[in-house]
């Protein structure tokens, strides 16, 4: 493995892939006040889409776009995201981006964009729905959803998407991460409730189907195949911004709890499933303690999971990989050290 230090950025947070001109790219954005930056592939520098706000917790490009993308913007913490919205990026063709409203949404954390039978819906949730002072946590979060029009260009701060609703009373609602299997795309959603699975209509008509997976409180998780026995195990991290990992299993139509990491790691936050060497992968990293990246797999020899430290003491508060050219590469915004760093395997 060789890294590579792509840029500077403070409190680097957010990444996201984006086809661009015909070619892969890749986007990163900062918590703070900071530029959001487009590299190419390769890691090269290609762009600045904006120099502020900032509070970019989230970014997904608009399928079937040339670089279209929508992304969080004024999600600066916990404490200090009432003015939080969703925004939509165009670019104009010479390397400059037009941004517009989509739906202003206090304390919106991670949103997504879902396609079902060529419709894409729109999810968004909300860590919160509001507070009176400092670490207040009594008005739960909730999770909204809507059909996206195909054309976003009436969207303005004039007029915005309408959202509906579909559940509220999430608690501590941080946790975010796409699932894919075969043509079906659905959302793992984590609170302080449990983990939740979401799936949208499969006709226009029809309503989302919820289905709750664990009612442990959890932060974040992933589902990866990592034994490859046919079916995705769920990767957690617990509780809320927590210091547990685990991995669970599906047995007699319930989640099991069957490998926990020995130790505790300190703000879990970076966590990214995919392959890394040929071998499924669940990429996790905290930031504070020891702040490492860490890879979890599953070992033949030892037959049970297994991890390998990637890098010590560099806080990553997301991480994203793929496939360039016959490599393996991993994307780290290592958000404690201001670094935006290319792992290649």
């Amino acid at each position: 493995m060789k890294k590579k230090v792509l840029a500077e950025l403070e409190k680097c947070y957010s990444i996201a892939p984006l086809q661009y001109q015909g070619a892969p790219h890749i986007l990163v954005a900062a918590e703070k006040t900071d530029r959001c930056i487009l590299f190419d592939a390769q890691g090269k520098e290609k762009a600045t889409v904006w120099e502020g706000p900032g509070g970019v917790m989230t970014m997904v490009q608009v399928p079937g776009t040339d670089g279209q993308f929508l992304a969080t913007h004024k999600f600066y913490s916990p404490n200090d995201s009432k003015e939080a919205k969703i925004i939509i990026a165009t670019p104009d063709g010479n390397g400059k981006w037009e941004i517009r409203t989509l739906v202003e949404l206090p304390f919106v954390h991670r949103f997504d964009i879902l396609t079902s039978n060529g419709k894409n819906y729109l999810i968004a949730c909300t860590l919160k729905s509001g507070h009176e002072y400092k670490d207040d946590w009594s008005n739960p979060g909730k999770v909204y959803a809507a059909q996206l029009p195909e054309d976003l260009t009436g969207f303005g701060s004039d007029h915005q998407l309408e959202l509906q609703v579909l559940k509220d009373g999430m608690l501590k609602n941080h946790g975010y991460y796409k699932v894919r299997e075969g043509n079906l795309e659905s959302s793992l959603v984590c609170s302080d409730n449990g983990v939740f699975r979401f799936y949208p209509p499969e006709e226009t008509e029809d309503t989302w189907t919820i289905e709750q997976l664990l009612d442990t409180p959890a932060s974040d998780a992933t589902m990866v195949d990592l034994d490859q026995d046919g079916e995705k195990e769920l990767v957690v991290l617990s509780p809320f911004h927590g210091t547990d990992i685990k991995i669970y299993k599906k047995m007699q139509e319930e989640y099991q709890a069957v490998y926990e990491y020995p130790e505790k790691a300190e703000f879990l936050h970076a966590i990214w499933s995919g392959s890394l060497n040929g071998k499924p992968v669940a990429v996790i990293g905290h930031r504070k303690g020891a702040r490492r990246l860490m890879a979890f797999t599953w070992s033949e020899e030892k037959n049970n999971y297994t991890f390998k430290t990637l890098d010590e003491d560099c806080g990553p508060a997301n991480a994203y990989g793929y496939s360039l050219d016959g490599k393996d590469i991993l994307i780290a915004t290592n958000r404690e050290i201001n670094e935006i760093a290319m792992y290649t395997f």
